[in-house]
């Protein structure tokens, strides 16, 4: 991605702006008007190759993780793997004595922190083939006393015994990408004591808007003329896929808004489906040619709270950002204002993509525009 002209870090916003007056999403009612409005069922971008996948959703995602090179992505995000280490072994006094879960345990490492912390016993639960070497890996280490690996699907689970602690690292892209918090939070209604843990337990994800000229003309508007060929119909199909990539901070010409505050503790998976508001206001002259989308993730129970943030004015992790590109180029000056609503859900054909619409309005001294856009991360 091409830099942009030099501007100071935005701050995050503490709360989601109120945008678009006729729409109060913070009544659950309205988001689900709201939601049906944006995504409508059969509104989905047309993806090329949908109709060949005969794999089922949750096949290909357990297959996907069965794979070591994935792993050993995570792994080596040291951002990701040190942050959960240290709201893990350094917070002792949670987890001593206690009875733990390890939701999607993938090589067994945040099961082996649990019981460095003293657990007294840890369910590592995994559905993919990687449990192999999960088993492998806890008896090579000395822990196969205390982690018993459960290779099954969480909502297929029986246990002899509720859990004090929940652990689990099950965010994706966008944060929900892959919808594994869903089976989190199955974990959590069915399994977790009254008064039990989740770690983590805060995320929020964040919206801000960049200038990205270079990236739009060689990957999106290169469709228009393609050696003298009008291959429009394609880039209409480029729009709606989001790139998930790393951002320069650089890039980034607007305020960052907190759109979407979650609890683990609370939050149900009818509410992880929803609508909410944005209010993006301009920090230098610039254009707007699409919003980037990133989250934060807290481990509120620590005696010193543990956090990390996968934004672009951070140290990179391997969620990266994901960017949604508009329809247009919006050219901002300081201090105009874009707003809009973000609505998100999982794919009613395959619950591990997310179907995802933006719907702007901009109102500036160089022009005005308003649409409503729609997108599939797969």
């Amino acid at each position: 991605m091409a830099p942009a002209a030099s501007s100071s870090e935005p701050t995050p916003a503490p709360t989601a702006s109120a945008a678009m007056a006729d729409l109060a999403l913070d009544n659950r009612e309205s988001q689900k008007t709201a939601l049906r409005r944006l995504l409508p069922d059969g509104a989905n971008p047309s993806v090329i190759g949908d109709a060949d996948f005969d794999m089922t959703s949750s096949d290909y995602y357990f297959n996907s993780y069965a794979h070591f090179g994935i792993h050993e992505e995570m792994l080596k995000d040291d951002i990701r793997t040190l942050s959960y280490m240290r709201a893990i072994v350094q917070n002792r006094h949670l987890f001593e004595g206690k009875v733990v879960m390890d939701v999607g345990c993938g090589t067994g490492v945040l099961s082996i922190f649990a019981a460095k912390a003293g657990a007294k016993k840890v369910y590592a639960v995994e559905c993919s083939k990687i449990v192999d070497q999960a088993r492998q890996i806890i008896a090579d280490n000395g822990f196969s006393d205390v982690i018993e690996v459960k290779e099954t699907k969480v909502e297929e689970m029986e246990l002899p015994e509720k859990v004090d602690i929940i652990i689990s690292e099950w965010m994706g892209y966008f944060l929900f990408y892959e919808s594994m918090l869903d089976t989190v939070l199955f974990a959590r209604d069915k399994w977790l004591k009254p008064g039990g843990l989740m770690f983590p337990d805060k995320a929020t994800l964040y919206l801000c808007s960049i200038e990205d000229a270079q990236y739009k003309a060689e990957k999106i508007d290169f469709w228009d003329n393609v050696y003298g060929l009008n291959m429009s119909c394609i880039k209409s199909v480029a729009l709606t896929e989001p790139l998930v990539d790393t951002v320069d901070p650089e890039q980034v010409m607007t305020n960052v808004c907190a759109v979407f505050p979650i609890d683990c503790a609370t939050i149900t998976v009818e509410e992880l489906s929803f609508a909410v508001p944005f209010k993006l206001t301009a920090i230098r002259n610039d254009y707007s040619h699409a919003l980037v989308a990133y989250f934060d993730i807290e481990f509120s129970h620590c005696l010193k709270p543990v956090s990390f943030v996968t934004g672009p004015h951070k140290k990179p992790t391997h969620w990266k950002q994901t960017v949604l590109y508009l329809d247009r180029a919006l050219p901002m000056e300081q201090g105009e204002v874009l707003e809009g609503t973000l609505a998100c859900r999982p794919n009613r054909n395959n619950p591990r993509d997310l179907d995802i619409a933006i719907e702007y309005e901009f109102k500036g001294r160089h022009s005005e525009a308003k649409n409503l856009l729609r997108y599939r991360l797969r």
